[in-house]
């Protein structure tokens, strides 16, 4: 029996450095879910400084909490943490689409490519936003610009037809994205017909007082 305890106390001392090591990931992805959505708001709000400044505390954030689950694969694959350097993905991807910077890569954001795929996903989502932003002060080129970097997304995501397991449920956020795409097509394509109306009336405005 002495035996049984030394081998039952050796399991326990494990389990409680995984607790420890859980509860504090845990912790520090609510922190890096928190950055992350900070930082796409600036983005939508056009503060570049704030958004560039809360990505890089974001990054360090993604650093912390993976280091703290190393040598724990359980933790670093679990739900919560994936989540969180999803969010991180999405954030820089975010940034960089809006602004028309290359995107960064997996490797580069030290992201799986499941959290990356993920990632970009929602951050072609994101750019909905950004879109009916810009066509409510009326119809530019960069609604389209944006509309076309979701459909080239979307048209590169749609290719990855693996099962959920391996792709971290990548399908429902490609219908979502799909979903999406469609309907702020439709409003783009409302927009610009509105403004080609707009400069046809005031066309015929300028010409009948010329006549």
């Amino acid at each position: 029996m002495d035996q049984l305890e030394i081998i039952a106390e050796t399991i326990r001392a494990e389990f409680e450095q995984v607790h420890a090591a859980r509860d504090l990931a845990y912790t520090r992805s609510r922190k890096l879910i928190s950055l992350c959505a900070r930082s796409i708001r600036a983005v939508h709000r056009e503060e570049w400084d704030t958004a560039v400044d809360l990505i890089a505390q974001a990054r360090q954030a993604t650093e912390e909490m993976v280091a703290g689950v190393e040598g724990y694969p359980q933790l670093y694959h679990a739900g919560y943490t994936q989540d969180a350097i999803k969010e991180y993905v999405e954030a820089n991807l975010t940034y960089a689409l809006v602004r028309g910077r290359p995107l960064p890569t997996a490797a580069e954001l030290g992201a799986g490519y499941p959290a990356w795929l993920n990632g970009l996903a929602e951050a072609a989502t994101e750019l909905r936003r950004r879109i009916l932003d810009i066509i409510r002060h009326g119809h530019s080129q960069e609604a389209e610009r944006l509309l076309g970097d979701m459909d080239n997304i979307y048209s590169i995501l749609v290719t990855f037809d693996f099962n959920d397991s391996i792709t971290g449920g990548l399908r429902r956020r490609t219908d979502t994205v799909r979903a999406v795409l469609e309907r702020t097509r439709g409003d783009v394509t409302t927009s610009l017909r509105q403004a080609e109306l707009e400069q046809a009336l005031a066309a015929l405005e300028r010409k009948l007082e010329e006549g």
